[in-house]
């Protein structure tokens, strides 16, 4: 990681930021391939925004490292975009998986639903499944793109679409922070982009096939993502600590 390793954290933000606050996703998205060559990658759970950066990002430069984690509990519909999305873009997905020996240890001490048992248990099943694989996914990289955007949550108002990732020592930049629902399906209606099925079906976030569930008219659009919890639990884990020069952890 040479240019992280040159200056602080709060610096090389500082410098990063420095009149992008208007950049497009695709400029945003360009800069940081080309600030970064070969040290970027997008970590996409082949939901409709990540999806979106795919195009842009295939269109931009298609060599650029595009990842996936197969956690073991994913509906088959997230597997069915996943192949359609290599062979629209002529690309491969790395797919990422967690380590046998600890989901192993894990169920046979807490069961192969655990989830439901409490939001520790919950936590514990999503870091073995998605944290400890992503990981080795960004290790030896110096950014990663992410397709999360406020209005997703309300765990997620208050990032940055550049930010430095405490937890896995990097930047990270969400192109898609400040777009609506709407933009987002325009886009994958414009250009082709394929998608999973489930949205079709009520399905606004996806994730697990156990843990996620079809909402009705006017719920959040997270409502279906741990739906036995407190809206301020739901992370899975993989977006907290991301805004450490502010003194704060955030999601």
């Amino acid at each position: 990681m040479a240019i992280l390793e040159q200056t602080n954290n709060r610096t090389l933000l500082d410098e990063l930021r420095k009149n992008r606050s208007d950049y497009t996703p695709e400029q945003l998205l360009r800069y940081f391939i080309t600030t970064f060559p070969g040290r970027l990658v997008l970590a996409s759970s082949m939901a409709a925004e990540d999806q979106v950066l795919t195009d842009m990002i295939v269109k931009i430069d298609p060599s650029v490292t595009i990842l996936t984690l197969d956690t073991g509990r994913l509906p088959q519909e997230t597997y069915d975009v996943i192949d359609a999305t290599q062979k629209k873009y002529g690309i491969k997905i790395r797919v990422l998986f967690p380590d046998l020996k600890q989901v192993e240890t894990m169920v046979a001490k807490h069961g192969v639903n655990l989830f439901f048992d409490g939001v520790q248990q919950r936590k514990l099943c999503c870091h073995i499944r998605k944290i400890e694989p992503l990981k080795r996914g960004l290790a030896g990289n110096d950014a990663w793109v992410t397709g999360l955007r406020k209005e997703q949550s309300v765990t997620r108002t208050d990032l940055q679409a550049i930010a430095w990732d405490e937890q896995f020592g990097l930047i990270k930049v969400s192109p898609l922070l400040d777009w609506s629902s709407e933009q987002v399906w325009d886009y994958i209606r414009q250009n082709d982009v394929p998608y999973n099925a489930l949205h079709d079906k009520g399905y606004p976030s996806i994730g697990c096939a156990p843990c996620t569930r079809a909402i009705a008219e006017g719920e959040d659009i997270r409502a279906g993502r741990w739906w036995w919890e407190q809206p301020e639990h739901k992370e899975c884990g993989l977006h907290w600590n991301s805004a450490p020069e502010n003194g704060k952890d955030k999601p």
